[in-house]
């Protein structure tokens, strides 16, 4: 049963092709770190046809050790804050920067469930993080609803939305 608060496959469609679109007229790079959607957002910017052009890297980074070895997170923000965190999305989203000559980041990590709930960071938990080169990192916590689909589809939609408002500043 479709979540009427997850975009559909067309809807995702359309949010890609307007980075792509803006990624292109500047003449600039991405790269996505993503940890729960699992590339998704990766395979949204890829399927346009031509995004060589202005993708760089998709990097997915589920576990500890891959945050820490691919994107550079220190061991101790995850131990002190959790994979779910603001100190995490901000080190991950940084870490792909510095690690591709790409002009502009986002970085996702979350709960999508059914299972890894804890106190204070229930299913729906996502922080979606953003940079652009030589700026700072902006971080967003978001609380979507429905099965792990759903909040995996919200947040590769909130991921674009995102990187076209930093694009546009």
């Amino acid at each position: 049963m479709h979540n009427p608060l997850a975009p559909d496959d067309a809807e995702l469609v359309r949010l890609g092709e307007i980075v792509a679109q803006t990624l292109q007229q500047r003449g600039q790079m991405m790269v996505t770190a993503e940890s729960c959607t699992g590339g998704w957002i990766a395979k949204v910017l890829t399927d346009i046809p031509g995004s060589s052009a202005w993708f760089e890297a998709g990097l997915v980074a589920y576990s500890y050790e891959a945050k820490e070895a691919l994107l550079g997170v220190n061991p101790h923000t995850l131990e002190r804050t959790g994979a779910v965190s603001q100190e995490t999305v901000v080190e991950m989203v940084s870490g792909a920067l510095a690690r591709y000559g790409a002009s502009v980041a986002v970085a996702v990590t979350g709960i999508a469930g059914p299972g890894g709930a804890t106190p204070g960071k229930p299913v729906g938990t996502v922080w979606i993080g953003w940079k652009r080169r030589g700026g700072y990192a902006h971080a967003q916590m978001f609380h979507f609803d429905g099965d792990r689909e759903a909040v995996r589809r919200q947040t590769v939609a909130a991921a674009l939305v995102g990187i076209q408002k930093i694009l546009s500043v």
